[in-house]
């Protein structure tokens, strides 16, 4: 929850800053997005000296988490505008945890096939809380609007977050306890090669790259795609709302003259009415396969985004009808999102827990920072455009989906 807390704690006011030191709109939205660049590139040095292990990786993360918000608080004091894009790179380091969260929930050493998708969940509803709270702070901070030069309603997000990454990094240092370093023999480490592939027979050696099918690439790619898609258009949205909200309908907004503190708001309750219904799918997961949630999750997402550009058309947008559609777009592609790693490192051997993971959050990754520059351009390239880019999106994951449906199949739980 808290990397999801210091990702969208900026988001409501982040337009607000940048713009303040000199900035644009297309930047502010650059800054919301540039951390997943550097956590990807981190991501490179770390899974090479982490051992298979989490503990060394952790405080690499906590201790950049820190110093990025750290330095984003100092952009105002500094009267710096490239010091608000160091402070979140700085902080993109720090979430290389995102994708070792991930990896540890479906870490064959204690997590067994049958528990993947039900542990997502858990993580999804992380991220909800995150996407909620995080808007809401943001916003009440900036309308508090303190007026010292070094904590006030722009930085305030940042020291905030630093204080609550300090505290973390002092909790997981005495209660953290590493994984094993070998499998445990009370997980079912069956995999499947393939949807024919019979729990019955004895598990074959670990196949090679080489080795590996058409279908079975597929699966790969489809939920590469469908990780980015998920991640492309929430954080489009998120990076969008505030700057379409606030922007009159002469110059393409909606005309809704919303503040960083009513747009944090917004956010937040969209945030909010999707909590329950993530915590039924935590309930419910097990009995459902992932690429039905996939299915599901999806079309949600899609018809928000079909209503979304139906209202901008016919000029309709109002505080009800956004609030539906985003709504409909945030718990649809989230619950799209807990099957994504779930449903591969079913497909695939344990052995490959790793690469699974890595494939999946450079996806996500990919996702977040081409979503969050498309949600700062937003209304400057129009919202019709912006909306058809989505969809377009969206349509090439159907046509991967429906091409390879009998392969997505894998166990439930």
């Amino acid at each position: 929850m808290r990397l999801q807390l210091s990702f969208f704690v900026i988001v409501s006011s982040a337009s607000v800053y940048a713009e303040l030191l000199g900035g644009t709109q297309v930047f502010s939205g650059l800054t919301i997005g540039i951390p997943t660049v550097f956590s990807g590139l981190t991501l490179l040095v770390t899974t090479r000296i982490d051992g298979g292990g989490y503990k060394l990786p952790m405080h690499i993360a906590l201790g950049a988490s820190v110093l990025g918000n750290m330095l984003y608080a100092l952009a105002y004091r500094a009267q710096f505008l490239y010091l608000i894009l160091i402070g979140r790179m700085v902080t993109g380091v720090g979430f290389i945890s995102f994708m070792y969260s991930k990896r540890y929930c479906s870490d064959p050493r204690i997590v067994g096939v049958r528990r993947r998708t039900t542990l997502a969940s858990w993580l999804v509803v992380g991220q909800g809380l995150g996407f909620t709270a995080g808007p809401f702070l943001g916003g009440a901070l900036f309308k508090m609007g303190l007026k010292n030069r070094v904590f006030n309603g722009l930085t305030s997000p940042g020291w905030i977050m630093a204080i609550v990454f300090v505290l973390a990094w002092a909790a997981s240092a005495v209660m953290f306890e590493e994984v094993p370093r070998r499998m445990t023999g009370s997980q079912d480490h069956a995999i499947e090669l393939s949807p024919t592939t019979s729990s019955s027979h004895p598990v074959q050696p670990t196949p090679t790259l080489r080795s590996l099918g058409w279908q079975q690439w597929g699966v790969i790619a489809c939920m590469c795609w469908y990780a980015m898609t998920c991640f492309f258009i929430l954080g489009a949205w998120e990076a969008n709302l505030p700057i379409f909200t606030a922007t009159p309908v002469a110059e393409g907004g909606s005309g809704m003259g919303y503040s960083p503190y009513n747009a944090g708001n917004f956010l937040a309750l969209g945030g909010l009415v999707t909590l329950p219904f993530l915590l039924l799918n935590v309930r419910f997961a097990r009995r459902f396969q992932d690429r039905t949630i996939l299915a599901f999750g999806s079309s949600l997402g899609t018809i928000g985004l079909l209503l979304t550009l139906i209202l901008i058309k016919t000029h309709h947008v109002t505080f009800g009808s956004l609030i539906v559609c985003w709504v409909l777009i945030a718990l649809g592609f989230n619950l799209a999102s807990t099957c994504t790693l779930s449903l591969l490192s079913k497909q695939l051997p344990d052995a490959w827990n790793g690469r699974v993971s890595i494939a999946i959050q450079y996806s996500n990754y990919t996702g977040r920072v081409t979503g969050a520059v498309l949600g700062g351009a937003g209304v400057k390239i129009g919202m019709a455009r912006y909306i058809g880019l989505q969809l377009g999106v969206v349509g090439v994951g159907l046509v991967m989906y429906l091409t390879l449906w009998k392969s997505l199949k894998a166990k439930t739980g």
